[in-house]
């Protein structure tokens, strides 16, 4: 099979890198902000030009030497994204002009001995932009306008010229996985530990990952796909634009995704915002695991598994359904357990049941405990139900009265369809209709 081939975006800060990666992904997936070092990790896309598939990574801008302890690692990351791409799409400022750091990254590729084609980017007011960069030593600049599309596809043109052609898959991967929680928690660790590589930026500093950062994993003949997350902070903690921006990214993610595995930290404790992520993932009707990171260091402080699991139940009754699982991202353990609990929770988010089954058990709870009904004393009887949906398990009751069922009795009816079907993980949601006169 012909990998897909690779592109990198590479450039010093601000020179309109997530911009150009958003317009040829054709959606707002990279953060873009006026600042320099909005992007920090590398960011991965599949996208296709003319019908041939390629995989896009945006980067933290290159800033050679610098002391940042942001920007720093950000540029290893970009360092990592040159070597590991087919070519380099190398993006200059066109309005800004040939700057010394422009040089010097250039130098670094040459060094490197990369194929390169140079995106003269903020072209659109600028005559004979790419002559200026010629300087650089590259054969191959094009002007592009990143922000309103132009040059765009001369770019590709030239930029996939040469490289192999592979036909776009239709098909998607098995299972999307979002890991949310709070700054902090280990998140971007635990994506390095599962896919064995540093492709997320880890760093002791609360909001170090912004963009989402999507990454592809293959294990045992299964498909995962996952969503590293910033973050998610109380709205008073957010101390900026781009930051405000990573949230609705991570909400987004979420929304996306077939599992959350919600981060927590053992020696911080429980944290009210830990149940408000809970609250968001339960809200999405994602199913989701539970993950307690940092349980090496747990342990050598002496605590309990047993008194924190306690802890987890009290604080998160509502998602009573998902499993626990104790990681270390630091050490790897555990890892292989809780992808093997999201891949169980991902069957049971598309798990179906027949109609007999489900009226079985409906039969069965009504005969034990008869139907209330959530206002009025009409009496109320369940004439059947069926499964009308998957991800999430969606059920519809039919009544023969045209009112709810009240709040107390939809949770009875859904711990019997779990005892009796599981849905480990999973969301149940009961819809209730009147049958038609």
């Amino acid at each position: 099979m012909i990998p897909i081939p690779r592109l990198a975006l590479v450039g010093r800060p601000n020179v309109g890198k997530s911009t150009l990666f958003n317009r040829i992904c054709g959606r707002r997936k990279a953060i873009t902000d006026g600042r320099p070092g909005s992007t920090r990790d590398r960011n991965y896309a599949q996208a296709s030009w003319q019908g041939a598939a390629f995989e896009l990574v945006d980067t933290g801008g290159l800033l050679l030497g610098s002391d940042d302890p942001l920007l720093g690692p950000a540029t290893v990351q970009a360092e990592r994204a040159i070597d590991e791409a087919d070519r380099v799409v190398f993006v200059v400022d066109a309005r800004a002009g040939l700057l010394p750091d422009d040089s010097a990254i250039a130098g670094r590729l040459h060094k490197k001995g990369k194929q390169v084609v140079v995106a003269v980017n903020k072209a659109e007011d600028a005559e004979s932009a790419e002559a200026e960069f010629a300087a650089l030593g590259f054969s191959d600049l094009v002007a592009t306008s990143a922000e309103h599309g132009l040059g765009v596809g001369d770019l590709l043109d030239r930029a996939l010229e040469g490289l192999p052609r592979v036909e776009l898959e239709e098909s998607k991967p098995t299972l999307r996985i979002a890991l949310v929680g709070r700054p902090n928690v280990g998140k971007s660790s635990l994506l390095n530990q599962l896919l064995g590589e540093e492709r997320a930026l880890v760093s002791p500093i609360p909001g170090t990952t912004r963009d989402t950062v999507d990454s592809v994993l293959e294990r045992d003949g299964e498909r995962y796909l996952f969503v590293d997350t910033a973050g998610i902070r109380r709205q008073r903690l957010l101390q900026d634009n781009v930051d405000h921006v990573s949230v609705i990214q991570a909400r987004k993610a979420i929304e996306r995704c077939d599992v959350a595995i919600l981060l927590l930290d053992p020696i911080d404790g429980m944290r009210e915002m830990d149940a408000t992520i809970a609250g968001y993932v339960q809200e999405a009707g994602r199913a989701v695991v539970l993950a307690v990171n940092k349980w090496d260091l747990a342990v050598a402080g002496r605590l309990k598994t047993k008194a924190f699991e306690e802890s987890v139940r009290d604080e998160l009754k509502f998602l009573a359904h998902a499993p626990i699982v104790w990681v270390s991202a630091k050490t790897g353990r555990g890892a292989k357990g809780l992808l093997a609990a999201a891949h169980r929770v991902g069957q049971s988010f598309r798990q179906r049941v027949t109609t007999g089954q489900l009226n079985r058990v409906l039969g069965r709870a009504a005969q034990a405990y008869a139907p209330k009904a959530a206002k009025g004393g009409k009496p109320v009887t369940i004439l059947y139900g069926a499964q009308i949906g998957t991800a999430p398990p969606t059920f519809l009751i039919s009544l023969n009265q045209p009112v709810d069922l009240h709040f107390s009795y939809k949770r009875y009816l859904e711990n019997q369809i779990r005892k009796e079907f599981g849905f480990g993980g999973s969301p149940i949601r009961l819809k209730v209709r009147a049958r038609a006169h």
